[in-house]
């Protein structure tokens, strides 16, 4: 198991709540902007910290460089979001989640869609290969 997988999983509950609360407030159909901000006051509001946007160091057949990575949401250095506002997730997105968590050495990451009628709906959990186990 991830070193961080069971504070990453106790968070994700929290940042889905606040999610729900930021998608009541509202509705769907806004910019994918809009909802990262208020979504960034309302883990402020419930205490936790988050960062947009990391710099990250990548290791590539002997090289090594820093770049910035541009996922959306990193919560207490543990947990991953990546916020959409489409009609349907691809399996391109999941795949981004995927190489972000690898990248970054996370265990967990939400992928959630604001565009849905329901929040609930549009969050999707996505492992490190083997965080879980």
């Amino acid at each position: 198991m991830h070193r961080h997988y069971e504070r990453a999983d106790e968070l994700s509950r929290k940042v889905i709540g606040a999610a729900i609360e930021v998608h009541r407030t509202l509705g769907p159909g806004l910019l994918k902007s809009i909802y990262e901000k208020c979504l960034m006051r309302e883990l402020e509001l419930r205490g936790l910290n988050a960062a947009r946007q990391q710099q990250v160091t990548i290791e590539y057949k002997g090289i090594e460089f820093e770049e910035i990575l541009k996922c959306d949401v990193l919560v207490e250095g543990c947990l991953l979001l990546e916020l959409k506002a489409v009609e349907e997730i691809a399996p391109i997105h999941k795949a981004q989640v995927i190489s972000y968590l690898k990248l970054l050495d996370i265990p967990l990451g939400l992928l959630i869609n604001f565009h849905e009628t329901r929040l609930v709906d549009g969050v999707s959990r996505l492992y490190l290969p083997g965080a879980n186990q």
